[in-house]
């Protein structure tokens, strides 16, 4: 049955039921109306008229006009003779009246007057009490008829009242829930509802689309799981330990790498808490130190980690996995992949490189030295004069050994770096001193560009806790870089200042500035800004930074390609003499 049939139905058959119950209801007090009216109409009134009859027969003897009263409710009861034998009751009282008027007085005639007056009366009071009986009867069927009838309705209705919402409601809360399986992939639900209601439509409609997606889903799980097993078979091969795990910190997967350098089983890792493994393994509680510190910096970390017999390099990187769900705009965080690259091969190679940097660097000071020595003596005008031409010469091996010399001395600050011997000497050192020495050691450079040195020196600042030497070393390099890359006849800055506790030595130019591509990466070894001067190794701004990142500072540019650069160093907690 459709659902608009049967709530035509339901409420159909209660308006129904309301009409018969009015109908009825009125049928029985209009019943009640007739018996009751006649008892009023016809009995009572006759007991009214004999009442008025025997009061008047009572004052006949002595009131003439009683006559008349007498006969005018004895003709107005003629008039209302209803009931059986009532008609030979009232004409024996005519009878007897007729008589009484002939002989006036007569006892016996007014004797025989009371007894017809009280037969009629009788009568009457016996049809008062069948027609009263009628009537309770009447009422009483009435009160049993209007009670089942609404007893009736009454069941009716609680029928329609449990059964029809729940015909609608229960198909639209299974369906409900169906869908929902439907959203979960349980391809296999399937609804049954009645086939000729609108449910039932709507149900074959539903099986027919679970079908298809349960088809198309059984087509493609097959790939589905091969997929699957050539992603874990590429991942246990991988050489690099890889964990994986999702947004509630549950371990995923685990590589035979990652197993071997944890010294963990597999099933001691995959499906448990991280935090959790990390509480009884130091190693893991170290390679998510920053996933429970809350730490997102995707910064590439460089770990130590003792694995097959050895001290092992691994450079760890924690990469958030985000995805766009089917119909959405935003994206969402379904976990993280910890992947730890074995980079020990190259930090050998790194050493060795140090190490050879460092020893060829020390060789070289000799020779080098040797070299300037000998130009000494060339430009020596007592050994001899030299012609222009030898002048020139001279002047070009000398350029070229300084510059020899100043290679050979960044070679060996980066060796000292790489090998982590930096050795400091930190003490009071005049801030003055190290401007001075910036100033002096640049001035020729300035010169010859006309460009004008100033310094902006805080006049309370007067020594500093740091080495003196390195620091000023970095000063230098800043202030030379600045001068390299300024235009002819502008200016550059050296300014010291304190800033938040902080004392703040800052180098600023006007000259080119920096492109924002570059900022990032300035500070890096060996990178020099593409299309720039071919001056330099590429290692200045790299050992300044370690130089003062070992002093506990801090070092940073601020540029603005077109409009010039400001390289600043900061000493935290420093004491101003």
């Amino acid at each position: 049955m459709k659902i608009k049939t049967k709530l035509n139905a339901g409420v159909g058959l209660l308006f129904l039921m309301i009409i018969v119950l009015s109908v009825l209801s009125g049928w029985y007090i209009n019943q009640l109306k007739k018996d009751t009216h006649n008892i009023l109409v016809a009995n009572y009134n006759t007991l009214q008229y004999s009442r008025n009859m025997l009061l008047a027969l009572e004052e006949i003897n002595s009131d003439p006009m009683a006559y008349n009263v007498f006969a005018k409710h004895l003709e107005k009861q003629k008039k209302n003779v209803t009931e059986p034998g009532e008609k030979e009751a009232t004409d024996n009282i005519a009878i007897h009246f007729e008589l009484l008027k002939k002989q006036k007085g007569d006892p016996a005639l007014q004797s025989a007057i009371r007894k017809d007056v009280a037969e009629v009366m009788q009568i009457n009071m016996v049809a008062i009490e069948h027609k009263s009986s009628i009537a309770d009867a009447t009422a009483k069927n009435a009160i049993a008829m209007i009670s089942a009838a609404g007893m009736l309705c009454f069941i009716i209705a609680f029928i329609l009242m449990v059964n029809l919402p729940s015909n609608i409601a229960d198909p639209i809360q299974s369906l409900t829930e169906s869908i929902r399986q439907i959203a979960n992939q349980n391809y296999k639900e399937r609804v049954h509802f009645e086939s000729s209601s609108e449910f039932g439509q709507l149900a074959s409609s539903f099986n027919t689309m679970a079908e298809k997606l349960q088809e198309y889903s059984e087509s493609k799980l097959d790939k589905i799981i091969r997929g699957k097993q050539r992603i874990e078979s590429l991942i246990d091969n991988m050489h690099d330990p890889v964990i994986g795990i999702d947004e509630h910190k549950k371990v995923l997967f685990v590589n035979d790498e990652a197993l071997k350098i944890t010294g963990l089983k597999k099933e001691n890792f995959v499906g448990k808490l991280i935090q959790d493994v990390a509480v009884t393994n130091d190693l893991v509680r170290s390679i998510i130190k920053e996933i429970i510190e809350g730490n997102h910096n995707n910064a590439k970390d460089t770990m130590k980690i003792y694995a097959d017999g050895k001290e092992s390099y691994f450079e760890k990187e924690i990469i958030a996995i985000n995805v766009i769900p089917t119909g959405e705009k935003e994206s969402q965080f379904i976990g993280q992949v910890i992947m730890l690259r074995n980079i020990t091969p190259f930090k050998e190679l790194d050493l060795a490189k140090t190490n050879f940097m460092g020893t060829v660097s020390h060789e070289f000071k000799t020779p080098i030295a040797s070299i300037q020595m000998g130009l000494q003596l060339l430009e020596n005008n007592q050994i001899g004069e030299l012609n222009e031409e030898q002048k020139n010469l001279v002047h070009g091996i000398k350029e070229d050994a300084g510059r020899l010399l100043k290679i050979t001395g960044e070679l060996l600050n980066i060796a000292q770096v790489e090998s982590g011997a930096i050795q400091l000497n930190l003490q009071q050192s005049e801030v003055q001193e190290m401007i001075d020495y910036a100033v002096n050691a640049n001035k020729s450079a300035a010169e010859q560009k006309n460009i004008k040195l100033i310094v902006d020196k805080d006049p309370d600042i007067k020594t500093i806790m740091a080495d003196s030497e390195k620091t000023a070393w970095v000063l230098n390099n800043l202030l030379s870089n600045a001068i390299r890359y300024s235009y002819e006849n502008s200016e550059i800055t050296i300014k010291v200042s304190k800033e938040n506790d902080k004392i703040k030595f800052a180098v600023k130019d006007d000259g080119q500035g920096i492109e924002p591509q570059y900022l990032d990466k300035i500070f890096n070894r060996y990178f020099r800004i593409p299309g720039s001067r071919n001056e330099g190794t590429g290692l200045g701004l790299s050992i300044s930074k370690e130089f003062i990142e070992a002093q506990g500072g801090n070092i940073s540019v601020q540029s603005e390609f077109g409009k010039g650069s400001e390289f600043s160093f900061t000493f935290p907690t420093v004491r101003v003499g």
